[in-house]
């Protein structure tokens, strides 16, 4: 017997979303599919809610830190990131979620999550485009970051759990890695 799963288009996603359809339910969008989110543990809350105020004080007015708002991908995908970095558009974010290019790097928090997060979004985003996507495994306490697509994935992959690491958005800027994993 073969499974047809039904796809869905951003649209379409977005028309559900304004009729109330998705209102009682934590999903996202992901390449075309509509998938069930992980509810948000302590640890869960309390690195992503500190690392995004970490880099707001570090980027200060160089970027938007959203927290778990969504985002618009090419590939019929609207995920909701923990941490999207993104450009200051300020009231053009009332119109559309932020874009690829407006789309600094992503910080996703992982725990029971993070087969989804490490394979399907890593996918995903270096298919669209996004330069630069990172990955906290809250089990081990460590950083993954994936850098340099190619062939529509990412080429590199470090694993971090201590130091700095420096955005190429912002070069600049030393990240305190045990800041991002809140070790």
């Amino acid at each position: 017997m073969t499974v047809i799963v039904a796809k869905w288009t951003i649209d379409e996603y977005h028309r559900m979303i304004d009729a109330g359809i998705l209102s009682d339910r934590k999903v996202e969008l992901l390449k075309g599919e509509i998938v069930e989110m992980s509810p948000e543990g302590e640890p869960y809350a309390y690195c992503s809610h500190e690392s995004a105020e970490y880099l707001a004080d570090l980027l200060g007015k160089g970027a938007t830190i959203r927290q778990a708002k969504p985002i618009t991908l090419p590939n019929d995908s609207e995920p909701e990131p923990d941490i999207a970095i993104v450009q200051r558009l300020g009231r053009k974010y009332r119109e559309h979620h932020p874009y690829p290019e407006n789309i600094f790097w992503l910080i996703e928090y992982a725990n029971s999550s993070l087969e989804k997060d490490l394979e399907r979004k890593s996918k995903i985003y270096a298919e669209a485009g996004i330069l630069e996507y990172w990955v906290v495994n809250l089990k081990k306490l460590h950083l993954v970051v994936f850098r340099e697509i190619l062939d529509g994935e990412y080429a590199t992959k470090l694993t971090l759990t201590a130091g700095t690491i420096q955005p190429p958005a912002f070069p600049d800027i030393s990240v305190v890695v045990e800041r991002i994993i809140n070790s």
